[in-house]
């Protein structure tokens, strides 16, 4: 085995990563299986119990936008998956990557397809371990493991807020099942929890999908390796949020709330991550950047609430995720071959790596917006939707027509940089990349071109599908090589021309654009750095005060927290605080107890001598055995005064080993006292209220009359208590034994070590 494994990696790959592309293969053919009937608007569900009396099901449903998410992930998983198996091999961890990304792939299709929005929930946050994982791979490096805490807190923040969107929408009424509550979606736009509904799922989707300002992630997840960087920013990690956007769109969009939000917040984010992508000379940190761009104009078009907007988003989610998966994979394999990814250190590989150079060239191509290209049919629509945007028009289109300007000028600066000029020294003896490696990228590229060529093919049969599963389709948009003379064509004009004056621009503006970027005193980086500085500060200063060692501080603040929540609940649940005091007739008898348990308490708060407190505090346990012996209960009387007994002879014995107590002393311990003080009387306040309350209450007698019926019956035994303690209640009795036991055992060890 070791022969075949060393033999495989002689050959360019690993026998894992060959045999990993089995999944995400059989996936895309089971999926292909399906499309005939997704094309006709049918529609795969299957479901089975899980905790349905908490309205949770496996509920998985297949419509036209799980279907093209579907799609993507597996196909863009198989050709990474395939790229990875020579990208990797000869690694240590080439099993544990390939459980991961594989893993992470089913997570992501396990979000597209719940129909139960718990269960997306949870795959929701399978994803966002997995991430984490992948992105901090290389865990020898602190940087990376520092850029992959960063996505795990950030996205999981995003999750946590998305649990309480969930909450919310269960809370408005209704079903957790997707498609029930889409077909009645009225009920939570009129809702009053809507906004609250709509804040909290929208933090959840710009957390994952990298919006401003919670941007700053993506770029530095670029510490992964470059497969993961492929697959993450094309087709799964950061589509997420749209997928989330997209699907609850039908459900909360179309209100004024929705529209300008998403328009504001997806512009802004579009044309930062574009002006920003001129700055890196690192080509992975550049495509972050575009990836940054692509997912504002996504959430950008989808403010819209029209047929345009929404296909232009649709159209542009397939377009992004094939030329960026070839962008990235491409880059890969530069790097492998070369060593490095920088542009000041590349030029001139396109006669060592032409086949590459053809696969960046399709893909920028597309990327740019080029006819012919799957992209220019891309930037046509888009521009279709900004100029229909039922909200901030005029904004959208400028955002769009600068955003795409930029990516036509980085597009320039990926193709030509490496590929053009005089290839360096260092670099003479470069090849290209082995075939598993440029199989990928070339495929990817290809459907740049092909999928250019047929647009109507592309609408009909992934396009529409996906739009009609998440909108109300007005007239159908079809994509098609040429609309005619029309303001579109003129702005995609427009965007070429502008790019390439960028890009011959590009030596005067991308040290200005740094200077700049490096000049701002805010960013979402240092935003974050801030932030986590005073959570740890926030949360060491709470410890501190805490968890200082103290077991009189965490008893005090034990007993006080008990008393004030145990108050505020009971104030804001009840009806007021109105008690009734019942006339207690009670015998002398009764009354001399309850004297000597209170002058007990006295002497236990006045006492100076440690053996006079434990004295009187026995005292106090035993007038609590004596009123479970007037009022019928002579077990219970014994077991407390027995335990009384022995806690008072083993204490008297530890205690008189310790000096007399000193009377309180001046400044922070007598206010201590008083502390204590404060919360003993409130605690006493709050429980001798609340019983005089339930006193005056009807009590259910449900229980006692099940274990009246049953103590003798069931368990053979005539004492209720006991039938309960060691029947009923047996695995909770065992327990306590067990802590008291061990306890004990602790105990005599440390006294034995103490004698030792």
């Amino acid at each position: 085995m070791q022969q075949s494994n060393d033999s495989a990696h002689a050959a360019g790959y690993s026998i894992i990563g060959l045999v990993s592309t089995a999944l995400p293969l059989l996936l895309f053919a089971g999926l292909c299986f399906m499309w005939p009937q997704v094309v006709r608007g049918g529609v795969y569900a299957v479901q089975w119990p899980w905790m349905p009396s908490l309205d949770i099901v496996l509920h998985f449903r297949l419509d036209g936008l799980s279907f093209l998410f579907g799609l993507i992930v597996t196909g863009i998983g198989f050709l990474v998956t395939l790229f990875a198996a020579s990208y990797m091999a000869g690694h240590p961890h080439t099993g544990r990557f390939f459980v991961y990304l594989n893993t992470f792939m089913l997570a992501m299709l396990g979000i597209v397809m719940a129909d139960n929005l718990l269960l997306l929930f949870v795959f929701w946050e399978i994803t966002t371990i997995f991430s984490y994982l992948l992105i901090g791979f290389d865990h020898e490096s602190a940087a990376t493991r520092d850029n992959a805490k960063q996505a795990l807190l950030v996205t999981g923040a995003g999750g946590l807020s998305l649990l309480i969107g969930i909450l919310l929408i269960k809370t408005a009424g209704g079903s957790l099942t997707l498609s029930e509550w889409i077909a009645s979606d009225h009920q939570i736009r009129q809702h009053p929890l809507y906004l609250a509904i709509f804040t909290t799922i929208l933090l959840g989707a710009m957390t994952k999908s990298a919006q401003v300002p919670f941007h700053f992630w993506l770029p530095n997840a670029m510490s992964a390796p470059t497969p993961i960087s492929a697959f993450l920013h094309a087709a799964t990690m950061v589509k997420a949020g749209i997928y989330l956007l997209m699907r609850m769109h039908p459900l909360l969009g179309g209100t004024p709330e929705w529209m300008g939000s998403l328009v504001v917040i997806g512009g802004v984010t579009a044309i930062w991550g574009a002006v920003q992508a001129l700055s890196p000379s690192d080509l992975k940190r550049m495509l972050a950047y575009t990836t940054v761009m692509g997912l504002g104009m996504l959430t950008m078009f989808l403010g819209g609430n029209n047929t345009a907007s929404l296909t232009a988003a649709t159209t542009f989610l397939l377009v992004h995720a094939l030329y960026k998966a070839a962008l990235f994979l491409a880059v890969g394999s530069i790097d492998h071959q070369t060593g490095t990814r920088r542009l000041e250190r590349l030029g001139g590989l396109w006669r060592a790596m032409p086949l590459t150079a053809l696969t960046v060239a399709t893909a920028t191509m597309s990327m740019a917006g080029f006819p012919l290209f799957f992209g220019f049919i891309g930037k046509e629509i888009m521009y279709q939707g900004a100029l229909t945007e039922e909200m901030f028009p005029q904004f959208a289109t400028t955002i769009t027509l600068l955003s795409n300007s930029l990516m036509t000028a980085v597009a320039g600066i990926i193709l030509l940089g490496p590929f053009t000029g005089k290839r360096p020294d260092h670099l003479e003896n470069v090849v290209d990349a082995p075939l598993p490696m440029r199989f990928g990228p070339g495929i990817m590229g290809g459907l740049c071109l092909l999928f250019g060529l047929v647009p109507w093919w592309v609408s009909a049969y992934l396009i529409q599908p996906a739009v009609h599963a998440f909108s109300v389709v007005e007239k159908e948009v079809q994509l098609a090589i040429f609309h005619g003379f029309n303001t579109p064509l003129l702005l995609s004009v427009i965007t070429l021309t502008l790019g390439g004056l960028i890009y011959f621009s590009r030596k005067t503006l991308r040290p200005a654009v740094t200077a700049a970027l490096d000049a701002i005193p805010l960013t979402g980086q240092r935003g974050y750095d801030i932030t986590l500085k005073g959570l740890l500060a926030t949360a060491h200063a709470v410890v501190d005060g805490l968890q200082n060692g103290s077991l009189h501080r965490y008893l005090r603040i034990t007993i006080g927290v008990f008393a004030i929540t145990t108050a505020a609940v009971w104030w804001f649940n009840a009806d007021g605080w109105t008690l009734r005091l019942r006339s207690a007739d009670l015998p002398l008898s009764h009354w001399l107890l309850v004297a000597v348990m209170a002058v007990a308490v006295l002497v236990v708060v006045r006492a100076q001598s440690r053996i006079l407190a434990v004295c009187a505090l026995g005292m106090v346990g035993g007038g609590a055995a004596l009123v479970f012996l007037v009022y019928g209960a002579p077990d219970l009387a014994l077991t407390q005064l027995l335990v009384e007994t022995l806690t008072l002879i083993i204490v008297s014995i530890v205690l008189l080993r310790l000096p007399s107590l000193a009377g309180p002393p001046p400044g922070p311990v007598s206010v201590s006292r008083w502390v204590d003080s404060l919360v003993a009387v409130g605690t006493g306040i709050v429980v001798t209220t609340l019983c005089i309350a339930i006193t005056n209450g009807t009590i259910d007698r449900q229980l006692t009359a099940f274990f009246e019926y049953n103590s003798y019956i069931a368990a053979h035994g005539r004492n209720i208590v006991n039938v309960i303690l060691v029947d009923f209640r047996s695995l909770d009795t065992l327990g306590e034994i067990t802590v008291v036991a061990t306890a004990g055992l602790a105990g005599y060890a440390l006294i034995a070590k103490r004698r030792q």
